[in-house]
């Protein structure tokens, strides 16, 4: 982003608000959803700052604006903050009415409260009596909060909606909290109340990111890593959507109903990342488009109300597919689906997403299950033990999909054999595997060698076991911290081999305990009567356990492994 698009700074609350400019939180921005939760965080943090000797600073977060006259400024992220901000400066105002109320010190306060609303709010209307605030809230809240609570009247309670009631226990729970603090108990409230908002306003900054359009806005959000952010990014589409209908004039109860099934879809992705599922579902679409692209692409696709609203169901569409890669157990797929989702999930792969929501699209089941056995080979040789470059994979993920979705693509077989250049041979992938090497004080390589032993194990013996049981360990036959006995392999061999998959077999709980760091003679009985076919052939073709015996049992599952995971028709 070039300089004239995008400014940093470190603004004060009282830079922010005291200076004549104004803000607006687009219209169909997500409603105000801060709980007493937050509330308590953010008023023990103002506390913290304000007392005598408290830290002469309290840092608030990003504040991302979008402004084109450096006047009026979009609130793009940051509005829970901005606006309990504003509601808590409110609550310091109906402390200050009730004590002009009740003719306590009314001649100095009646003024400290007109100076901090049009400072910090706005003012009112001489003669409409109509607000004029410094902070316009999105359309399902401005009006509660322009019509009762910046006017600090009565606040109604019935016939409003969650958000509205969210803003009125906001403003209830701070009124309190600053009457409890700030006016009980002092001789001189009314200074209290203004030194208050004083202290809050200079001692609570924000780094201001300011844009001049929702690219730009976009773009950082995709370079600031935090949850938040991330779900910023998302309200910034769906107001880029919403606004689209907008303009055509649709109706409320349409506008409402497509904003119920965005939150139900936003709502069942939970932990997941909405733009991780976006990218997938349009990579699956359309020609592939990377993540800092994708708003951008967007914007200049969808841009009429058809284009939103066939957007809002091809995505429902993909939702079911993309929740059974995420949450496999959760899905109603078939065993084997199951297990090849698990797989991939196992091995931290989502590059083939975008080809599977093609696929399940376009493929009747027996066709899509062996594409996605295809991909969880293909993530096997390439990610997991290759550990090749993910870029130029993902296009050619991303390339089938969309011959899939333009049906240039029509089964199976073509659909496999368009992803031979991902597909490492069996030379490379028995080369790579005979030197792999996977940490085992990782949770995910632990979970990982289980896995692969145990497809060594069905493969030897037919046995198929869960991978994920605890009646078995994994047991490094060159122990981990070796003492006496282990002469044969100096401290660099120790360093390099202790995780080579050679050196990993099974055993059985309780045995795997007593071993412990014996030498291979005495763990080598053991080895024998055991229950697994691998780890007995450990003892069957192993006098000793050196760097060459490691070697050529890594060999030995190197080929099998070869046959295991393997595409025949690639």
């Amino acid at each position: 982003m070039s300089a004239t698009n995008f400014n940093t700074k470190n603004d004060t609350l009282r830079k922010l608000l005291g200076n004549g400019l104004t803000y607006r939180i687009p219209r169909f921005q997500r409603d105000y959803s801060w709980t007493e939760e937050e509330w308590e965080d953010l008023w023990m943090d103002i506390l913290g700052t304000i007392k005598n000797g408290g830290e002469p600073a309290h840092y608030m977060g990003y504040l991302v604006l979008q402004s084109e006259n450096d006047k009026v400024f979009d609130v793009i992220d940051g509005q829970q903050r901005l606006t309990t901000l504003s509601l808590i400066v409110l609550a310091v105002l109906k402390n200050l009415q009730r004590l002009i109320s009740d003719h306590k010190d009314a001649e100095r306060n009646q003024p400290r409260l007109d100076q901090i609303r049009q400072t910090y709010i706005g003012y009112l209307d001489p003669v409409t009596l109509v607000s004029r605030s410094k902070l316009t809230l999105n359309r399902n809240n401005d009006n509660y909060y322009q019509t009762y609570l910046v006017p600090l009247g009565h606040l109604p309670q019935r016939g409003f909606r969650a958000s509205e009631h969210g803003l009125r226990k906001a403003f209830e729970w701070f009124d309190k909290n600053i009457a409890d603090h700030y006016v009980k108990g002092h001789s001189d409230p009314g200074v209290e109340l203004a030194k208050f908002v004083e202290a809050m306003s200079d001692k609570l900054f924000f780094t201001v990111i300011t844009v001049t359009d929702e690219l730009n806005a976009y773009k950082v959000f995709e370079t600031l890593n935090a949850r938040g952010v991330r779900l910023s990014a998302t309200d910034l589409l769906k107001n880029y959507l919403f606004s689209v209908l907008h303009r055509e004039g649709q109706h409320e109860h349409e506008m409402k109903a497509l904003e119920t099934r965005w939150e139900e879809m936003v709502g069942r992705l939970g932990s997941e990342s909405f733009p991780d599922f976006l990218r997938c579902h349009w990579n699956s679409r359309h020609s592939f488009v990377r993540q800092t692209e994708l708003f951008k692409t967007i914007r200049s696709k969808i841009n009429t109300r058809d284009a939103v609203f066939d957007l809002i169901r091809h995505m429902e569409e993909d939702m079911d597919t993309y929740m059974a890669l995420t949450q496999p157990d959760a899905s109603s797929w078939t065993p084997k689906q199951k297990t090849y989702a698990r797989e991939l999930r196992m091995y931290s792969v989502r590059q083939p997403f975008s080809l599977l929501m093609s696929a399940r699209r376009e493929l009747p089941d027996p066709a899509f299950e062996s594409v996605l056995r295809a991909c969880s080979v293909i993530s096997f040789r390439y990610n997991v033990i290759g550990g090749q470059p993910t870029n130029e994979q993902e296009r050619v993920y991303n390339s089938v999909a969309e011959k899939l979705s333009r049906q240039t693509l029509t089964d199976a077989g073509t659909t496999i054999s368009s992803l031979a250049s991902i597909y490492p041979s069996d030379l490379a992938f028995r080369a790579a595997f005979s030197e792999k090497l996977l940490r085992t004080t990782q949770s995910r390589n632990k979970r990982v060698v289980r896995y692969i032993l145990c497809e060594l194990e069905k493969r030897l013996t037919g046995v198929d076991l869960d991978f994920d049981s605890d009646s078995f360990t994994l047991e490094h036959i060159l122990p981990e911290n070796p003492e006496s006995g282990w002469d044969a392999f100096s401290d660099d061999e120790i360093e390099a081999l202790v995780y080579r998959l050679g050196n990993l077999t099974l055993l059985a709980k309780g045995t795997n305990n007593d071993l412990g760091n014996m030498p291979f003679a005495d763990k080598k009985p053991s080895y024998a009567a055991s229950g697994f076919g691998i780890t007995r052939k450990v003892a069957e073709d192993n006098a000793i356990w050196n760097a060459e015996r490691l070697a050529a049992r890594q060999n030995w599952m190197a080929n099998q492994a070869t046959s295991i995971w393997r595409i025949d028709a690639l």
